[in-house]
């Protein structure tokens, strides 16, 4: 293997991302426990390895030279990542746990809300979450699943359920308008009177929950509400209905539960629901489901989607 292409040792890595961060030798070997001494070693391996100085010296100041910056920014991430890794291992030595990425909407509005039925169920396996709304790759970020919303199939994906939409809004909400201090929700067209809770968002997704799509769906592409309260997330709007401030134009299937809770309501009731293209959707990492808790898991999740599913009206999730 020619030199250069050797993969570099994570030890001078750790003492050059100190040295770059704290610009000083003895700082950077009194953080890491080492000698001055040593630390100049492994920075000087470092630079032999790559054949090019990463910090400029001088009698009382050091600098990064343009390598060492364009280092510095791969390494930080790296490490970073590393040491998150290993931390993670440390605390998941001897116990179950599934690693599962989703969008914080679906994990705030609907997940999260029922795993504690299963945790009780099933004491010994822990569930981490991470909330992302991209679209992750399971086996290089090391998830053992996902749960999406997308219009399109992701490969390898099963549905869930799908996604409609609908105006929601609190029992304050209807109080205000009861005693007169707030105008009628009887149609669509007295929307005019009221503010609209909007998700903020350019994803291909978002547009089909956005009030534009539904009021055009109603024949009101030109209503205007009294104002407008723009937010980025979906539970934002869904928070912004349950206190009272606004109409949201709630994804069902995360509503679902609240409305026969009576927390929500729906509007203008199941007529004016509007399908949209997207649907909700369970990937897994090919070799998750030879674990017996993400078997245990999966098969839970599926339960609670066929709930869901049930609780809209349906009798099983759109393929």
């Amino acid at each position: 293997m020619n030199q250069r292409t050797r993969p570099l040792a994570v030890g001078p890595l750790r003492a050059f991302e100190a040295v770059a961060r704290l610009l000083n030798f003895r700082a950077a070997a009194e953080e890491l426990h080492l000698t001055q001494p040593a630390i100049s070693r492994q920075i000087k391996a470092l630079e032999d390895e790559l054949g090019q100085a990463l910090f400029q010296r001088g009698t009382r100041h050091v600098a990064l030279t343009p390598a060492g910056q364009q280092l510095q920014a791969a390494v930080v991430p790296l490490l970073l990542r590393l040491d998150g890794t290993v931390q993670q291992l440390r605390q998941d030595q001897g116990r179950q746990v599934i690693h599962l990425t989703t969008f914080a909407s679906l994990a705030s509005l609907w997940l999260l809300p029922r795993l504690e039925a299963f945790q009780r169920a099933q004491p010994d396996i822990d569930i981490r979450v991470s909330a992302s709304d991209a679209l992750q790759d399971l086996e290089g970020k090391g998830f053992d699943l996902a749960l999406s919303l997308s219009v399109q199939r992701p490969p390898e994906a099963e549905p869930m359920f799908p996604d409609w939409v609908t105006p929601v809004h609190s029992p304050a909400r209807a109080a205000r308008i009861a005693s007169g201090d707030l105008k009628p929700l009887k149609r669509p067209q007295d929307l005019a009177e009221h503010t609209l809770a909007e998700e903020d968002d350019n994803r291909p997704s978002s547009q089909y929950a956005s009030w534009r799509h539904w009021l055009r769906a109603q024949g009101l592409a030109q209503l205007q509400p009294r104002r407008w309260l723009l937010l980025n997330f979906t539970y934002q709007q869904i928070q912004a209905a349950l206190s009272g401030q606004a109409v949201a134009l709630a994804r069902l299937p995360l509503v679902a539960d609240a409305l026969q809770r009576s927390e929500l309501i729906e509007t203008f009731g199941p007529e004016r629901r509007v399908l949209t293209p997207s649907r909700y959707w369970l990937r897994l990492h090919p070799q998750a489901l030879g674990r017996p808790e993400v078997a245990c898991f999966v098969a839970w999740l599926r339960d609670e989607a066929a709930a869901t599913c049930a609780a809209m009206g349906l009798t099983e999730a759109a393929p």
